[in-house]
């Protein structure tokens, strides 16, 4: 298998985890589904790690809520974790799950 073709079909693979993209040739897409909610659950568990403030504001209902967010929004590959925080921080205050800051979105994780 050619570098290119390998590259390709890494690509893919990770699409189907990260992005509930299609199953790849010769991979079965139920147990992909599992792989894929065992890698959302994970890094829900690393994001509460990274923003605890978070977890804590919205205390039970911080799960269902993280996976309502990547369900329409997954984390891409090359993605930092601090930026994709970020934007579930901002989705969450769109949405009205946590109080607007009065100047931004880091005034609202420093006040915390």
């Amino acid at each position: 298998m050619s570098r290119e073709e390998l590259a390709r079909r890494q690509a893919e693979l990770l699409k189907a985890l990260l992005a509930s993209g299609p199953a790849p040739a010769g991979f079965d897409a139920s147990r992909l589904q599992v792989e894929a909610s065992v890698l959302r659950r994970k890094h829900g568990r690393v994001l509460a790690y990274q923003r605890p403030e978070v977890a804590e504001a919205l205390g039970e209902r911080y799960g269902p809520l993280f996976a309502e967010f990547t369900s329409g929004r997954p984390k891409l590959a090359a993605e930092r974790s601090g930026a994709y925080a970020d934007e579930f921080v901002a989705w969450l205050i769109d949405r009205g799950h946590l109080p607007k800051p009065r100047r931004g979105l880091r005034d609202w994780l420093r006040r915390r």
